[in-house]
């Protein structure tokens, strides 16, 4: 099958024989596909390995045969998007959620919608922490797990701004007695589902929450983005 101009990101790339590179790309009407970029590696290539960086909008031309489709174009499809320091590391972990939780040729036009308005986030002043938070959310409705955040999974009843809750992966939010290990506040469940910025305290909830549900869906494994962000930030205490 062939594909024509098919918007594109390439999240990974590794070497791949010789003079080539297996890429994973996210598509916007195939999901994510492994893509072999034939001979990109060669000094003299007619395409050019830095032509197929990551956080790039790219158009591609692709021959999809079987699990893998073969690269025979690629083409900028905006302007060059360059995240560095910070910004750049959530690129790298958003790139690796998605090979992580997704399978593919699944199609998923909302995730690749979520990823594109992502990045751009990510190179603004502000909280980048909220901006992962938020395409972690988008990342869990568009695979099929999308998170409770408005009511109680025990009784369906709103939940309360000032409650404390024990959020239970496969059922939802349970309510629980303020300073319960791993509570969260109510408002910032809330938060979370109005798309509205908590407090950094309410920041540091979700994003144990989010740790949380990731690790449980990937079968309690790790990101490997999770450990450069803790050395990263490590390095950065006082003394």
């Amino acid at each position: 099958m062939l594909l024509d101009q098919q918007p594109a990101y390439v999240l990974h790339a590794r070497p791949y024989r010789e003079t080539s590179l297996l890429l994973e790309c996210l598509t916007r009407d195939h999901g994510r596909i492994g893509v072999v970029a034939r001979g990109v590696r060669r000094e003299r290539a007619r395409l050019q390995r830095a032509q197929l960086e990551p956080f790039q909008p790219l158009a591609l031309d692709l021959l999809l045969r079987g699990e893998l489709a073969t690269l025979r174009g690629a083409e900028p499809a905006g302007a060059p998007r360059r995240l560095t320091g910070d910004a750049g590391l959530a690129g790298l972990y958003l790139n690796e959620l998605v090979v992580r939780l997704t399978g593919r040729q699944d199609p998923m036009p909302d995730l690749f919608a979520a990823y594109a308005r992502t990045l751009p986030r990510l190179a603004e002043p502000g909280t980048l922490a909220w901006q992962l938070r938020r395409f972690e959310r988008d990342l869990l409705m568009a695979i099929g797990y999308a998170l409770q955040l408005e009511a109680e999974a025990d009784s369906g009843e709103p939940l309360a701004p000032e409650g404390s809750y024990r959020y239970q992966v496969e059922h939802g939010p349970v309510a629980c007695p303020a300073g319960a290990p791993r509570a969260i506040r109510g408002a910032d469940l809330l938060a979370l589902a109005a798309d509205q910025c908590p407090d950094t305290a309410g920041l540091a909830a979700l994003r144990r929450l989010m740790r949380e549900v990731i690790r449980f869906h990937l079968g309690g494994g790790e990101l490997h983005a999770w450990r450069v962000l803790a050395t990263a930030m490590s390095r950065r205490q006082p003394d």
